[in-house]
């Protein structure tokens, strides 16, 4: 999946790339954004394990059979996300760039684990660690508290945008893109290691906007986007087992454009 995603990043940037043979005009550019990371309802399968001490509802030295669903709710905070683009625009109302993304979000918090379908918050910590002791915290309590829980990406985006208006002050566009995006997990709540993998995947956005001519040569514009990869696969480190999480982002910006000419 990794190499697959890349190539047709790949492809889309060498496409897009291509056109400015006929650009009459190159621009660079710089955003700042507001990043709304979505929730995600992470969920994977187990490896075979034994439980620790869970009494009374799930006894020391249970066997968890290996393909056991399981997983939990996360929520983020928001984040922020810092871009950069270079592109061409053409005489026909279209522009294509190259755009590279960074965003993080931190977890606000986790909830809601479960095994086989039964949400376990209420259980002892003690079930998940494989310890006979059991810890007096429970499992919901311990994931409530994230520390240091975060969900970074790195993107490179092809894009295509449309512009309205050109001849105007104010020219509003709309946006697509398609790349590839490398996104790090880190689950640490209460301290306690689960999460800390990444994983490279296909990406794509849809952006919506506005251009504010200031000069001949600068543009101010604020857009709106949506980002999305597919779910990122991660190993977890506190049992057996791989855990999908959902990550998709809805993104408010503002920045500059420079535009260098034909």
């Amino acid at each position: 999946m990794k190499i697959r995603a890349a190539l047709c990043a790949l492809g889309a940037g060498s496409f897009l790339v291509s056109m400015p043979a006929h650009a009459q005009e190159w621009y660079v550019s710089g955003s700042v954004g507001y990043l709304m990371q979505n929730d995600s309802s992470n969920a994977g399968a187990t490896g075979a394990f034994t439980t620790g001490n869970g009494d009374p509802v799930i006894p020391f030295g249970t066997a968890i059979a290996a393909g056991t669903p399981y997983g939990w709710e996360t929520e983020f905070d928001n984040g922020y996300t810092l871009a950069g683009e270079f592109g061409a625009a053409y005489g026909n109302g279209f522009r294509s760039g190259i755009e590279l993304v960074f965003s993080k979000a931190d977890v606000d918090t986790h909830s809601r684990v479960n095994v086989a379908g039964t949400v376990i918050d209420g259980v002892d910590a003690a079930v998940l660690t494989g310890s006979a002791t059991q810890l007096g915290v429970t499992v919901g309590d311990v994931v409530a508290a994230p520390r240091g829980d975060k969900i970074e990406s790195t993107s490179l985006f092809a894009n295509l945008y449309y512009d309205f208006n050109r001849s105007g002050m104010i020219s509003p566009y709309l946006g697509a893109g398609i790349g590839y995006s490398d996104v790090q997990v880190t689950y640490r709540p209460s301290g306690v290691g689960i999460i800390d993998d990444s994983e490279g995947k296909f990406a794509y956005q849809l952006k919506a906007g506005a251009t504010w001519s200031v000069s001949d040569r600068i543009d101010l514009f604020g857009e709106a986007a949506y980002r999305a990869t597919d779910d990122i696969s991660v190993n977890n480190g506190l049992f057996p087992g791989s855990l999908d999480i959902e990550n998709t982002q809805t993104v408010l910006s503002i920045g500059a454009r420079y535009r260098f000419g034909g």
